[in-house]
């Protein structure tokens, strides 16, 4: 029985779920909040107001929005159609509080955890099969209303008739960009995002030992390549250390045996030492760059030497004569074009092994990339632009083995992972490209 997601139960109203539960509440639904106490329900409230577009939608959202104790929260969890976990990333915390609500929600209601790389297996073990057919991840990402990305995530045992209800609420409702990711460790964009970051901190050594600066690698890997302008060092000082520290160990914990990212999971000497100092990044005032104030009143901006582990005055990068294009950088025989492929063109060959294993095809890849870290260009859009037969040539020039997909599009016999309004998938045929 199809049923209709006009109530939802979000379990945590933090910054995750207080930015669902605007979405939705903004589209007319029913949203009820369940938090720890009293105090907590309160702020949930006001976070979720807060998230308003303007006043008009903050008084459509208060007239939808309930937020409350989550023992006094059986009701809305029994009459919800989703029921949302949105608390923190621990297993056995979302294990417990599954087992607390199971009981309690209605036969059919959709359930989702929101861990953004815990493996839905391991949240659901020893889970009755009527809980297992009903359940998904939802991993949002921040800020909710503002970015796009939803990778949806089934289990082994999920209904896929629950999977469709979902993706057409959340697409068609709350005007999310769905991706369909498979059950495996940070899912697609942090699998490769994080991969990049931080195999990016020490592939960047040998480099700034020979003079390339943070403002110049941060240069390379923005603009001209199709990212964003934060580029390597900068956006980990939005993100934090001490979030990429964690992502770090549960990609030690959790990548396969083989995995060329468990090369990358543990920091630097620099950056671990950084991290100890609680040099995290904006949050904590400064990490790789910082903004002092002078005696005057004015402001420096600064960089964290990484070779001297010493502060000093930002450097406007030095312009590179090949930095004008991905197609041209990646195959440049300059410093700028060596970083460049060891970095960038690592992470694409990264992407390019990683189907099927964290997606059936492309798209859900590029998807993921360009809704959630913001490329230009998805990892395979990537490859298609500065040409998949001289990546071929150079990886079998230098005698390595090729990553999956470009094995298999080179058996294909095809040019490219998109033509003619088709994709390359892992069976080797192309594919129509499914709407947005």
């Amino acid at each position: 029985m199809t049923i209709d997601i006009r109530s939802i139960a979000i379990i945590g109203g933090g910054t995750m779920g207080s930015g669902i539960a605007a979405a939705a509440a903004a589209q007319g639904r029913r949203v009820t909040i369940l938090e720890a106490d009293e105090a907590a329900a309160a702020k949930a409230r006001e976070r979720t107001l807060a998230a308003a577009k303007d006043e008009a939608e903050r008084e459509i959202i208060a007239a939808r929005l309930d937020a409350r104790p989550l023992d006094q929260g059986d009701v809305a969890v029994a009459e919800a159609d989703w029921v949302c976990e949105a608390i923190i990333e621990d297993l056995e915390a979302k294990r417990a509080l599954f087992r607390r609500l199971e009981p309690l929600r209605k036969p059919g209601s959709v359930v989702s955890t929101n861990t953004s790389g815990i493996p839905l297996a391991a949240i659901s073990a020893d889970f009755p099969e009527s809980f297992r057919r009903n359940l998904v991840v939802t991993h949002f990402f921040n800020p909710v209303r503002v970015m796009r990305l939803l990778e949806i995530v089934p289990g082994i045992d999920t209904d896929p008739a629950v999977v469709g209800r979902l993706v057409g609420f959340c697409r068609d409702t709350l005007g999310k960009g769905v991706v369909h990711a498979k059950d495996t460790v940070n899912f697609i964009a942090n699998r490769i995002g994080c991969f990049w970051m931080l195999s990016g901190l020490h592939k960047a050594k040998p480099y700034l030992a020979r003079g390339l600066t943070p403002e110049e690698i941060d240069a390379l890997m923005g603009t001209p390549v199709g990212l964003p302008s934060t580029g390597l060092y900068g956006l980990i000082d939005l993100i934090g250390l001490d979030v990429m520290d964690f992502v770090g160990r549960n990609l030690a914990d959790n990548l396969p045996p083989g995995d060329v990212g468990l090369s990358y999971t543990a920091f630097p000497d620099e950056e671990l030492n950084m991290l100890r100092r609680g040099q995290l990044g904006r949050k904590s005032g400064g990490g790789f760059y910082r903004v002092v104030k002078l005696a005057d009143g004015s402001k420096r901006k600064e960089t964290f030497d990484l070779t001297t582990e010493a502060w000093r005055a930002w450097m406007s990068p030095a312009p590179q004569p090949s930095a004008t294009d991905a197609a041209v950088l990646l195959f440049a025989k300059d410093e700028a074009g060596r970083f460049a492929w060891d970095l960038l063109g690592e992470t694409l060959l990264y992407a390019a092994d990683l189907v099927p294993e964290i997606a059936d095809d492309p798209i859900n890849v590029d998807r993921a990339m360009r809704w959630g870290f913001n490329w230009r260009r998805g990892p395979f859009e990537l490859l298609d632009h500065i040409g998949p037969a001289r990546v071929i040539d150079r990886l079998e020039a230098s005698g390595r083995p090729l990553p999956r997909m470009l094995a298999v599009l080179k058996a294909s016999g095809g040019p490219r992972f998109y033509r003619d309004g088709r994709t390359l998938g892992a069976d080797g045929a192309y594919h129509p490209i499914p709407a947005e």
